[in-house]
């Protein structure tokens, strides 16, 4: 049987989810002076990049980027980071994912926040494929894709955003 891709969102429509998202990130947080932007690597922080772009066109309040580099595998958390992670004591941090499917890899992105006193947290994920394994909920998301389980989600992101796309295949 070939492998059959279904296109779920172009450039274009990828562009326009990023640009929806930032404008919430901007309306849930607009007395803040700072936000942290943690991308999980390597998409989840290509996404990061990209709504970091946007806020700092559209938002008054300074945006930063942290990355996040995960051991999915692991059955502990295990993070290699690009930051102090107490630098991000008392301030809002915005996580940031491509895909959310069972949870793990946004669970692990919190656990490594979770000894600093953080004003707030929230997840930002472009595709939600609501196959939630872990107690783990989008704050915003681009796109709410109901799958089968043997479905998968190929997000494509392009460094210069010139091939980006979501296929299920």
């Amino acid at each position: 049987m070939p492998d059959k891709k279904i296109l779920v969102l172009n450039q274009q429509q990828i562009q326009q989810k990023i640009d929806r998202m930032a404008y919430q990130v901007l309306e849930d947080n607009l007395d803040e002076k700072e936000i942290i932007i943690a991308g999980i690597l390597p998409r989840g922080n290509l996404v990061a990049e990209r709504l970091k772009a946007v806020l700092d066109k559209i938002a008054p309040f300074k945006s930063t980027l942290l990355s996040i580099d995960l051991d999915k595998n692991s059955s502990s958390l295990k993070a290699n980071i690009n930051f102090d992670v107490n630098d991000c004591t008392d301030k809002v941090i915005i996580l940031v994912d491509d895909v959310l499917n069972s949870g793990k890899t946004l669970a692990y992105g919190m656990g490594v926040f979770l000894d600093v006193h953080l004003k707030k947290i929230s997840t930002v994920v472009l595709v939600d494929r609501n196959h939630k394994s872990f107690p783990i909920s989008t704050d915003y998301a681009g796109l709410a894709l109901s799958t089968v389980l043997k479905e998968h989600v190929d997000v494509i992101l392009d460094e210069k955003g010139e091939e980006d796309a979501v296929y299920l295949r």
